[in-house]
């Protein structure tokens, strides 16, 4: 069941929403009014993901008028009143996850797994998302983030999702300083991948992909070898790569049952992979069992959800202000938010050599 956020009826917005499996719409909705401990954002830039894709074709279940969309950023439209921090004004970002910090699994250091259903994720999940006008912020002084003034709207963004999963893809990964790692997708999280690894310390860095223009940008992320896998066997090029012996690390950031096992594939003994990819078929996920060594390759397979939260997200964001990385060159297309369904239309289609689309409110 969708919780839905209380509301003021005298005042209206416009939402973009899945009106059920397979079917998207405008929707005028009233504008949600925040608890004590919560806050309410006027959107100003928000980004499209694939995983809203996943949501309209049924991947989490039926959803009926939900409203789309996990990155965005803005100004606080009104505050809770214990929020303390923050005032109304102030230019705000938002993780995709936004956890209570209170559960058990908050405690034990899991705030990406809260005790909701699919864990901290309740935007376009359990609650409305944030393509939209404006939207409801739970626990607004831990998932709020102020934007720095010499951060754009469209950079700070991409710290919601892309970079925060991204970069926790790496960090999952156990990056070997001077040592060799691959990943598989280079869409918008892959790349971000490819930029934390090179950060780590990696010393071969290898992206791949089918997309040309993608494997270009993935170089000025830092792959020092691209792998077009429709023109090689991308396992047998990185073990001539890595001498037979495969890689350190491994980073599945597709969300293919193919890609995944390619991961375990060209995974040294005792390395690690890591899965960032949502994988939204299919009821299974199969491990190749000899590359595996039969259970007992010491080969460690991580998964995660993307992090959030003040601090993350504001390290982040003084990655982007030290120049250490600009997640802007993601960008491809810009849509007014009437526009939107163009921008969701593209990421579902993969078309005009989209990567991310920008949706700018204002």
């Amino acid at each position: 069941m969708v919780i839905k956020d209380s509301t003021n009826e005298g005042e209206r917005m416009k939402a973009f929403v899945m009106k059920k499996i397979g079917e998207v719409v405008f929707m005028e909705k009233s504008i949600p009014e925040p608890g004590p401990n919560d806050a309410v954002i006027k959107t100003t830039t928000a980004l499209v993901c694939t995983s809203d894709v996943h949501t309209v074709k049924g991947a989490i279940g039926e959803r009926t008028n939900l409203t789309l969309g996990h990155e965005a950023v803005g100004v606080v439209y009104k505050l809770g009143s214990s929020v303390k921090g923050f005032k109304e004004g102030d230019r705000v970002a938002v993780n995709a996850i936004t956890p209570c910090y209170k559960c058990h699994n908050c405690q034990r250091g899991f705030p990406s797994q809260c005790t909701q259903p699919l864990g901290g994720w309740r935007f376009a999940n359990i609650k409305d998302g944030n393509l939209a006008e404006y939207f409801h912020v739970n626990e607004a002084e831990a998932n709020l983030t102020l934007i720095p003034d010499d951060v754009s709207d469209e950079a700070a963004a991409y710290t919601t999702d892309m970079m925060s999963t991204g970069f926790k893809g790496a960090e999952n990964a156990d990056i070997v300083l001077g040592g060799s790692a691959v990943i598989f997708g280079q869409g918008p999280v892959g790349f971000m991948a490819t930029a934390c690894t090179r950060l780590l310390g990696a010393a071969l860095i290898i992206a791949v992909d089918a997309v040309p223009r993608r494997l270009e940008l993935s170089k000025e992320y830092g792959a020092d070898v691209t792998i077009n896998f429709k023109e090689q066997d991308p396992v047998e090029e990185i073990m001539k790569l890595t001498n037979g012996e495969g890689v350190d690390s491994a980073m599945e950031a597709v969300g293919n049952q193919g890609a995944f096992e390619s991961c375990i594939k060209a995974t040294r003994p005792g390395g690690t992979i890591s899965n960032i990819g949502y994988h939204g078929e299919g009821d299974y996920i199969n491990i190749p069992r000899l590359e595996w060594g039969v259970g007992m390759a010491e080969k460690t397979i991580k998964t995660l959800l993307c992090p959030g939260g003040n601090e993350r997200m504001t390290s982040l964001m003084r990655l982007i202000r030290t120049g250490r990385v600009d997640p802007t060159k993601l960008t491809t297309h810009h849509f007014k938010f009437d526009e939107v369904e163009k921008a969701f239309n593209l990421m579902e289609s993969k078309e005009d050599n989209v990567i991310k689309p920008v949706i700018h409110f204002d």
